[in-house]
Order: structure tokens, then sequence, then C-alpha cells
């Protein structure tokens, strides 16, 4: 008999999760190359061939193509990361790679971010390879490298050296979206069609060295923390998108609640544990993160230099440079470290009905809103080539879950029956679209 996808999702998971793929954005951590060779392995065992590539020692992704029954349809990327942010040991509950099954739940770094997402898309592949059953039309599976810090070594490296992968690809599912959330009290699904953009920025402030004790006013340390404190304090206005109105509007309708630009809390209020995900897209946002400055204690350095996270609204870069260069002033150069494109496409064609029948399918009657993501994913590279993609990746969430709020957090944990919800939802969509 063979083995169901919902059958074995839970053990790719926790195989997934147990192999330390932490990306500290310098080159220092493992790498992906062990994931990367799981997931290839876990291909080439159900008779599909694995194309397993590097961008650098260590930096590896995997791409297979699951041929359909209709060459004439345009073929569908099906994608997730490898990589996961560090976490730190002693801060956990478990350990973070221990892959732990403990009350119904998989503990784990990854656990939502995103190799969930990574499990319930080979699980699906697995079983449509073993069966013989072909979708309507290709489907490009692909695990990157990388996400964690831009794509540079992943996506984006693909989408520039090897884009004979995504040939004939229009449109592309990854994560952040499908999930579940309780809204006036029914349980509704988010699906992101919409994404900010990145502006990491890095601040160099210039000033005079010199000794601890002496009188200085041309200290970049003091510049640099008056521009960082500016900066952080900074109140940007509340810009709605098209994806935004449309999610809120759709809130409106499930609670009777007004928005209010001027209250923006009274319905966010409403939204439980997505609220803090989706105050962040009502607006740019521009986050200090990291300061770094002198190597003695009675050196007055010379430069001082800080990094900010900015996060943009659709065609909001420029005019957020623009700003945070007023705010840090003179004596302080601006300069980006990473930039990438914010995505917005309409919650509407083939592929959203789909998505939304699928979800429907195994949970009738629930409503489904578009949403926008206030981080990134690879869909901004595959944008490069012209794909159009989204946000799926389905889970059925307990409703007293802080699902959002694990991304990048302590006790990451996604519960099994989510998973096999999810893996369900996910083989409707491939197989039928």
């Amino acid at each position: 008999m063979s083995v169901r996808a919902e059958d074995e999702v839970t053990r790719i998971c926790q195989d997934l999760i147990r192999i330390d793929t932490s990306n500290y954005g310098d080159g220092t951590g493992p790498g992906e190359r062990k994931a990367a060779e799981y997931v290839a392995g876990l291909i080439e065992e159900v008779g599909l061939s694995a194309d397993l590539f590097e961008s650098a020692p260590g930096r590896a992704s995997v791409v297979t193509r699951l041929e359909g029954s209709d060459p004439s349809l345009p073929a569908l990327v099906v994608h997730g990361h490898l990589d996961v942010v560090p976490a730190q040991k002693q801060d956990w509950s478990v350990d973070p790679f221990s892959g732990e099954e403990r009350d119904g739940l998989i503990w784990g770094r990854g656990a939502v971010d995103m190799k969930d997402m990574d499990a319930m898309i080979l699980a699906v592949m697995r079983e449509m390879a073993r069966t013989g059953t072909r979708g309507r039309r290709d489907l490009i599976f692909a695990f990157f490298a990388d996400e964690e810090a831009g794509g540079s070594y992943g996506a984006s490296w693909a989408v520039d050296n090897r884009p004979e992968l995504f040939d004939g690809a229009t449109e592309a599912i990854s994560e952040v979206g499908g999930f579940s959330a309780t809204i006036g009290g029914r349980r509704t699904y988010l699906l992101q069609t919409a994404e900010k953009g990145i502006s990491w920025l890095r601040l160099k402030a210039h000033g005079r060295a010199g000794h601890g004790s002496q009188i200085n006013t041309d200290n970049a340390v003091t510049r640099l923390a008056g521009a960082v404190s500016r900066i952080g304090a900074h109140e940007w206005p509340i810009e709605l998108t098209d994806t935004t109105r449309a999610f809120l509007d759709g809130v409106t309708e499930l609670t009777g609640v007004e928005f209010d630009p001027e209250n923006p809390d009274k319905l966010l209020s409403e939204l439980g544990t997505v609220a803090r995900f989706v105050g962040a897209t009502l607006q740019n946002t521009a986050n200090p993160t990291l300061l770094s400055a002198g190597y003695k204690h009675n050196v007055i350095p010379g430069t001082a230099e800080a990094l900010i996270d900015a996060r943009t609204l659709p065609g909001q870069e420029e005019h957020l440079l623009e700003v945070i260069r007023g705010l840090a002033g003179d004596g302080i150069d601006v300069s980006y470290e990473h930039k990438d494109v914010s995505l917005e496409v309409p919650f509407s064609g083939n592929l959203v009905d789909s998505m939304v029948d699928a979800l429907q399918a195994e949970d009738p009657g629930a409503p489904v809103l578009p949403y926008t993501l206030s981080g990134g994913t690879d869909n901004k590279s595959l944008s490069r080539l012209g794909i159009t993609g989204y946000g799926f990746a389905p889970l059925r969430l307990p409703e007293d879950l802080d699902f959002t709020g694990m991304f990048h957090g302590v006790d990451e944990r996604v519960p099994v029956d989510s998973l096999k919800f999810g893996t369900k939802v996910l083989s409707r969509l491939l197989r039928g679209y």
C-alpha cells in the first residue's frame, strides 16, 4: 500500500529541523548542503531527478520538475528555503534542533519558517511521483539556500545563473500565507498577495578621534546615537495599499468594526495573534538593529556605525531613503547593505481561485482574505523572471497558538494536525491546478 503524503510529512519535518542550517548572514554558518542532500535523496528515492547545485561551498539548493499532463499550460514553481535563523539553545524549552514532538506539536527552529512547508511540499511531491499522479501543468519544486539573508546564495543566484530551471513558469507559491487566524469569532485564512520591500541600510557617522578624557564636540558615537534615536522614534504615516484595503474591508465585514486611521488599534485588536503581522503593513518601518563603534574605553573613535532594517510599501523605496537621510543628519553616510523590491499582485485569477477552493474543500465555509507580508520571501527573486508569486503554506491552526509570533522567535513549533491539514490542501491544489 502506497504511503500517503500526510503519513510522512511529520517525519520529514522533524528530519529537516534536525539538520542545523543556521544562517548568520556572514558566511560562518553550516550552510545548507546537508539539508539539500537529504532533500535530493527524497526526490531521487521516488524516481525523480534532483538538480543539486552550490553557489558557494556549502550553499546548496535543489530543484526538480514533475511534468504535467497539458504542456500548453505554464509551469508553477512551488518553493521553500532550507536555511533558518540562528537559535540560542539556552532560551528554548527544548533543543532547537531536536525536532521533538511534544503535546501534538513539532518543536524546533524552522518549524514555522519554513521547514514545515518544505516537508509538505516534499510529502505531496513524493506521493504524486509514487502513484504516477500528474498535475495539469509542470510543477517545478525548488528548495533554496540563503533566504534568511536575502537570497544572494540561493534564489537570487539561481535566477541569475540557472534561469533555465524555471523555463515556462509564470506563477509561484511559497511562504507566508494560507494559515488561519480567528477574526470576528470565525476561522479565517490569510492568503499572501503582497510583501513589503527590503531596505537594509548602514549608517556611518564620522567625527574627530581623540582621548576619552578630552572635550569633543565632534564625537562620532554621539552623532550616531542621535541619528539612531531619531530614526527609531520616527512615526511613519499610515498608507494603505490595495491589498491592505481589501484585507481591512474583509475584517470589517467579519467584525463590524470600521478601520480608523486615527485609531488603527481599534480594528487591529480584532485580529488576535496576527495583529502585529498586519499592523506592520499599514506603513513603512525602519528599526535600528545593530550598533558598532570604538575599540577601547578611553579612545573616542573617528567613526561609528549602525544597521537599520527598513521595510517599504510598494513604490516607497526612494521616499524612505530620503526621509532616513534627513533624520540621520549631517556627518552620516547612508548606504544600502541589501535592497529588494516590494511585490503586490491581484487577489483574483485562476491560481487564487484554486488556492481558495483547496482551502475551503478541507475547511468548508471558511473566509479567505488577501494580506500583505511585512517581511520578504524568495518570490522577490523569481519576480525578475516575470513569475508572479503568492504566499500559500496552508495551516489550520489552534486559536490560542501565537503562530506569527514564532517567526524568528523562541520555542518555534507547529501542530502535527496542522501539517497534515496543509498537506491535504496542497495536494488538492497541485493535482487540480
